[in-house]
Order: C-alpha cells, then sequence, then structure tokens
C-alpha cells in the first residue's frame, strides 16, 4: 500500500469509528418524532436548528456537485456510478427538506452561491477526467462524515434517547457517504493530477461552507 493509500486508509478508519454504534437497524423507514419546537428549550431549539440548516445546505451542495459531474461525465463509463451516488444524495436532501419543514428551520442565506460553486466544483473536477471527480467525491464525503460524526457525538452527549431518531438519519446518512468515499478510491481518486493538494483544498472549502452555513 501506498503512503497515500494508507493515511486515507487510516483517516477512514477514524471516520467509521468516530461515533457509536447505530441504535437500531437501518433497514427500517427512518422518521423523525422529536419534542415539538414549542416543546423545546431555546438551547436545543437553536442546536436542532442549527444541525438542520447546515445539513440541509451540505446535502443541497452535494447534490450540485454530483450535477456538475454528471453534466462532464454522464455519457462516460463512469455515469452510471456517479448517477447511483447523486441518488443517494437526492434521498438525503429530501429527507433534510422534510425536517426543516417539521421544525421551521429557515434555509441558509447562502444557497444561491451553494448552487453556483457546488455545481462548478462538480464540473471542474470532472474536466480532469474520471480522476478528478472520484477525488473530489473521496474529500467531499470524508469532510461530511466527519461533521456527521462530530454532530452524533453531541447529541449523544446532550441527550441520547430525546434525538434518538435524529441520530439514526444522520448515522445512516453518514454511513452512506462513506460507502460514496469508498467508491471514489475504487474508482482512481488517487491518481487525479495532484491529488494530496487537490483533496486540502476542497476540504478546506467544505468547512469555510459548514462554519458559514451553520451560522448564516
Amino acid at each position: 500500500m501506498s503512503c497515500t493509500g494508507a493515511v486515507a486508509s487510516f483517516s477512514l478508519w477514524r471516520l467509521r469509528t468516530g461515533a457509536p454504534q447505530p441504535l437500531s437497524a437501518y433497514g427500517r423507514r427512518i422518521s423523525v418524532r422529536l419534542c415539538s419546537s414549542g416543546m423545546m428549550s431555546d438551547n436545543n431549539r437553536v442546536a436542532v436548528h442549527r444541525i438542520l440548516r447546515v445539513d440541509h445546505a451540505g446535502e443541497y451542495g452535494a447534490n450540485r456537485i454530483y450535477a456538475g459531474q454528471m453534466a462532464v461525465l454522464g455519457r462516460t463509463s463512469v455515469g452510471p456510478v456517479i448517477q447511483k451516488m447523486w441518488d443517494q444524495e437526492k434521498d438525503h436532501l429530501k429527507k433534510f427538506s422534510e425536517l426543516m419543514v417539521t421544525f421551521r428551520v429557515r434555509p441558509t442565506v447562502l444557497m444561491p452561491f451553494w448552487n453556483v460553486l457546488g455545481f462548478a466544483l462538480g464540473a471542474g473536477t470532472a474536466l480532469l477526467g474520471r480522476e478528478g471527480a472520484m477525488a473530489c467525491t473521496v474529500a467531499v464525503e470524508e469532510s461530511i462524515a466527519h461533521h456527521y460524526n462530530n454532530q452524533i457525538r453531541m447529541l449523544m452527549e446532550e441527550d441520547p434517547g430525546k434525538y434518538e431518531e435524529l441520530l439514526q438519519v444522520i448515522k445512516k446518512f453518514r454511513d452512506e457517504e462513506l460507502e460514496h468515499h469508498d467508491t471514489g478510491l475504487e474508482h482512481d481518486a488517487e491518481l487525479a493530477p495532484a491529488y494530496a493538494i487537490l483533496k486540502r483544498v476542497i476540504q478546506a472549502g467544505c468547512s469555510t461552507a459548514i462554519y458559514l452555513s451553520e451560522r448564516f
């Protein structure tokens, strides 16, 4: 295994073990029945709103990235692979959109920026070829999985019983993001031009987007 591959494997191990085990099997239909907004304390309300706002924005951005990749590579041999990952991201976005309505959470005001920047990132890395698109997938999905692990840890420390079903949603989506990460590696992400630099730059952008979307 190459040095880069070893580092990637160790990072993935950390992501997979960064949170407690799921509370229930993933196979059952997921719904969320937290206490209504009126019954939540101010601190709980703020925390849940921030989680839903940033996760909705993240899944929206991921959808735009895959849309950009499909615009460039949709007719190539890797098109079906990208489409499969995109379809899962569509399900993630649909779920968080429903939760935004349920808990009366406003979306981030930065949605128009993530619309344009997400598509540009997807299309731009896809222009580097299959490897470039997959390098983008690895970088983004690793960042999202790390972010979800932080949320899981916070909710577990706060009150796992109260947030049980929200935890199930986040854990399920976290595991699917890690599957996308693995898919990217399996399709030669590490062969992309300047892979290590490209990955760092994309992940720095993801960290900035997460920070801004939580607050605005």
